[in-house]
């Protein structure tokens, strides 16, 4: 499965016209001790860049924004009770959601695995 990735760090994994979107390791590193997520709704239409879900840390309270557009067909449920899930596995079990892409062609305009590693060196 092809993995793309956010200038601001949230990560999106395609399995056809299926998307699974987290953030990335270094943006729950930034965050620090993550003690509260609240997913999107199933069935929630969001834009491409849409406020998806909110994280709060010790640190501060922050907003997912949704890689691209579509419906969102799940939330993760294990975060309700396990909100670090995403401090401890942010790029596997601490994924936020799950969307039917409306436009595939958006995922052209998000950065490779390699080009994010890059993006994140400059930081």
């Amino acid at each position: 499965m092809a993995r793309y990735f956010t200038e601001d760090h949230e990560w999106i994994e395609l399995d056809g016209n299926v998307g699974t979107v987290g953030i990335s390791d270094y943006a729950q590193g930034q965050l620090g001790d993550i003690v509260f997520v609240d997913v999107p709704a199933d069935g929630r239409e969001l834009s491409k860049g849409d406020e998806a879900a909110v994280i709060e840390s010790v640190k501060a309270a922050s907003d997912v924004y949704s890689p691209v557009s579509g419906t969102v067909i799940e939330g993760n449920p294990a975060l309700a009770d396990q909100p670090d899930l995403v401090n401890s596995d942010p790029e596997s079990e601490g994924w936020f959601f799950r969307i039917t892409l409306s436009d595939p062609s958006e995922v052209d305009e998000l950065m490779d695995e390699a080009s994010y590693e890059a993006f994140v060196a400059k930081l």
